[in-house]
């Protein structure tokens, strides 16, 4: 139970991704269905025409038998003449309505492909817990849910056909193509009532089942902290790589002092170590950089490489500070650079 009470923070994008590639999505069967009616809907409006004439064609078929001897030949003819001209109405709007369904679960939560649901789940036939879950608040809440749905559309129901009833007497003395006609109106008009009455009860429900989904989702603080770092790694680890990284790149630092020309230093807090090749060089370029203790390794290594070390504080500071390692010199810097190298190129007679 403590477990449940941490559970206060918003579920991160990957917790909320984890449980759509489950097939646990915030689907609204309302919101799939008041979709699916409205394309029934405009299925019926655009093809009421040839609806009629094909309810027409069908009626006409039937009248046809009348008086004919019922054999299994006649009983045989009227069933295939019957099915090829029933199957056309219902394509013209089934067809629609199941696209209408999948587009209905494509705008509430995209398209999800996953087989996990379909594993066998030895917890889904697990007695105690089907009880506990049969008598939870959550199945409380759909039967009330349910009930409430039911007695609305009944109640509608009931209204529409108080109207069409008391309608009924006049409409049988219509012809048969304007009793068709009405038939259909009136379906229409049904179908707009329950999409009205459907598309108001798909609105709460979308916002309660998503507000019911985030809630299910919801994670602890340390949840939150844990997935971070499986994504991003152990800080720790991170810092051993980073600190490790540091080291080889320090140790190819100091090895290029050897190839260095000179090392302008502090005298002890910083030491930068220049090379430059003609030719090659544009300018003199930093090869290794340090302050401190990594200063006095670069010392260290220049000592036993015997490259020249030349004291010249307000140089070593500004090449320190402007300088990245691999980079050349600013042109600010040419003339105290070209200064100190000459000196050096002096002492070892270049």
């Amino acid at each position: 139970m403590g477990d449940e009470e941490e559970k206060t923070e918003a579920p991160t994008p990957k917790k909320i991704e984890d449980a759509k590639k489950e097939g646990n999505v915030p689907k609204s069967q309302d919101t799939s269905a008041v979709v699916a009616l409205m394309a029934a809907a405009a299925a019926l409006w655009f093809m009421l025409p040839y609806i009629t004439e094909q309810l027409g064609a069908i009626m006409r078929n039937y009248f046809s038998f009348i008086g004919q001897e019922l054999t299994h030949e006649t009983l045989h003819e009227f069933l295939i003449v019957s099915l090829l001209q029933l199957v056309p109405i219902v394509l013209v709007i089934a067809i629609p309505v199941i696209i209408a369904g999948l587009l209905g679960g494509w705008m509430q939560f995209g398209f999800v492909y996953t087989t996990k649901p379909l594993v066998p789940d030895l917890k889904k036939i697990d007695p105690i817990r089907g009880l506990k879950q049969l008598i939870s608040l959550k199945k409380v809440i759909e039967g009330a849910k349910i009930t409430l749905k039911v007695a609305a559309v009944f109640g509608v129901a009931l209204l529409i056909a108080w109207r069409v009833l008391k309608e009924l007497p006049t409409v049988t003395l219509f012809r048969l193509p304007e009793q068709l006609r009405w038939l259909v109106e009136n379906l229409l008009i049904i179908i707009l009532w329950m999409i009205a009455l459907l598309f108001v009860m798909a609105v709460i429900d979308l916002i309660f089942v998503r507000y019911n989904y985030l809630k299910q989702l919801r994670m602890s603080k340390q949840e939150i902290k844990d997935e971070y770092k499986n994504m991003d790694g152990d800080p720790q680890i991170k810092a051993k790589i980073r600190q490790k990284q540091m080291e080889m790149a320090r140790g190819r630092m100091l090895a290029d002092v050897a190839s260095a020309d000179v090392v302008v230093t502090n005298p002890t807090h910083y030491a930068v170590a220049l090379r430059y090749i003609e030719g090659k060089d544009n300018a003199p370029r930093v090869v290794a950089k340090g302050a401190d203790h990594l200063a006095f390794k670069i010392r260290e290594v220049a000592m036993e490489n015997l490259v020249q070390i030349v004291e010249n504080p307000p140089l070593a500071r500004e090449l320190y500070r402007v300088c990245d390692i691999g980079q050349t010199i600013p042109d600010h810097l040419f003339q105290a650079v070209a200064e100190v190298l000459a000196y050096v190129y002096k002492l070892n007679k270049k």
